[in-house]
């Protein structure tokens, strides 16, 4: 049972059906929605109104369609018992007769926010509000995979080094076509996370489309407990610094201050790399203090919100890392985060970007947790590089682009490190 805050017990004792009860509570939660859009409500709060035709700008997740004109069924209003007619038609005709109600009520939530029609807003139950909170804290179960949905299909954005599914060949961009042969269409995202994620030592088996082998292909992978160390540092041979950033978590600028420690009392350090690729992203402040080593006091990512408002977030460390050589590596699996650091860099000459054009994920989500436990993951803003580019589905270009090949993979030969030896070097 969920713990409202008028408790349904209660309401029961008072000889208050339970569907009533229930009506009463979501159709609160549905008027507190809308009245915080653009659509408004009739005296009698049963009609929701459309919106009006001739709007040029919409809100709420209306979307226009592919000639720009808003489609006829928003622009009518709606009467709020239609919500109740799908309830009772599920309850009394569906198949699985014994669906709880507390399903039905999160998978109602999960649909208004997925109706927003942006991947990267996601509304959580209390159990994946804890798996998605263990995984930026680098620790879950499952195969080690950023995915996210691209263009209404379930796409990886990015493998994590050294996980099951790295090491099974699942590559960023591939579309995940099915999961154990169950088609993903319609799939949420959360839905989809829930099938992939499991126990380590069982194998889920994805079905996935890559365009490089233009058929679809099964893969199998074992799932593993996953504890991703986010920096790793080392010294190379030729007196190299090399940085590995696997993901902005809590523990990334901890590591990377001692990094940065290590390099300006070393006296021999010829360049830095610093590799983000397959970094999917994570918190936004630890991607600005990364990038704030090599730039102090100046704009690191410029983010816009729904009010058209410009936010500039400066960088507020000492630039310790401005002096040395510095090449950037990054590929399809950079985003978010690993494309704030290197679009900054970049824009602000301070690197070499060396790889493939980046995913492309530049929008900013806000995990707003609920009173349940459950959570909305919530685009509230979309960032942009110093320069003004956006990020969002166009990535990041590199400086120097460098393909790794299927025979590169196979023979463990990294051209993109390769090259960024050669740029520190004066090559």
């Amino acid at each position: 049972m969920i713990n409202f805050k008028f408790p349904i017990t209660k309401l029961k004792e008072k000889g208050v059906p339970f569907w009533l009860s229930f009506a009463f509570i979501i159709t609160a939660f549905a008027l507190g929605l809308l009245l915080g859009s653009n659509v408004s409500i009739s005296s009698n709060q049963e009609i929701i109104r459309g919106i009006s035709p001739n709007a040029t700008t919409t809100s709420a997740g209306i979307v226009k369609d592919k000639d720009g004109f808003i489609p006829d069924y928003l622009t009518k209003d709606v009467d709020f018992n239609l919500f109740w007619d799908v309830w009772s038609i599920i309850k009394q005709e569906a198949y699985d007769k014994d669906i709880p109600d507390t399903q039905l009520f999160y998978g109602a939530l999960s649909g208004v926010v997925s109706s927003l029609g942006d991947p990267h807003s996601v509304f959580f139950t209390p159990e994946n509000t804890d798996g998605f909170n263990e995984e930026l804290n680098g620790k879950f179960e499952g195969i080690g995979a950023e995915i996210g949905i691209r263009n209404n299909i379930l796409t990886v954005i990015a493998p994590l080094d050294d996980s099951p599914a790295f090491k099974a060949g699942l590559r960023p961009k591939d579309l995940i076509l099915e999961i154990d042969g169950d088609k993903t269409d319609g799939l949420s995202l959360s839905q989809a996370v829930n099938l992939i994620r499991g126990q380590h030592g069982t194998d889920v088996v994805l079905t996935i489309y890559r365009d490089d082998i233009k058929e679809s292909k099964k893969i199998t992978i074992t799932r593993e407990a996953i504890k991703v160390k986010s920096l790793e540092f080392e010294i190379k041979d030729n007196n190299i610094a090399y940085i590995k950033i696997r993901q902005f978590n809590s523990e990334t600028v901890p590591l990377f201050n001692d990094a940065v420690l290590e390099i300006i009392q070393n006296p021999n350090i010829s360049g830095i790399i610093l590799d983000m690729r397959y970094n999917p992203g994570g918190y936004l402040q630890s991607a600005i203090d990364v990038a704030g080593e090599w730039v102090d006091g100046e704009v690191v990512v410029k983010e816009k919100i729904r009010n058209g408002k410009e936010v500039l977030h400066r960088a507020n460390k000492l630039a310790k890392l401005d002096k040395f050589k510095t090449v950037v590596l990054v590929n399809a699996g950079s985003a978010s985060g690993s494309e704030i650091v290197a679009g900054a860099l970049q824009d602000l000459h301070k690197a070499t970007i060396v790889g493939t054009q980046t995913y492309g994920k530049g929008s900013v989500q806000k995990l707003i947790n609920l009173k349940d436990g459950s959570s909305i993951k919530l685009t509230v803003a979309k960032w942009f590089t110093p320069s003004g580019n956006t990020i969002e589905g166009d990535g990041i270009t590199p400086d120097v682009e460098v393909e790794i090949s299927d025979d590169d993979y196979n023979v463990y030969r990294d051209p993109q490190m390769d090259k960024a030896i050669d740029i520190i070097r004066g090559r």
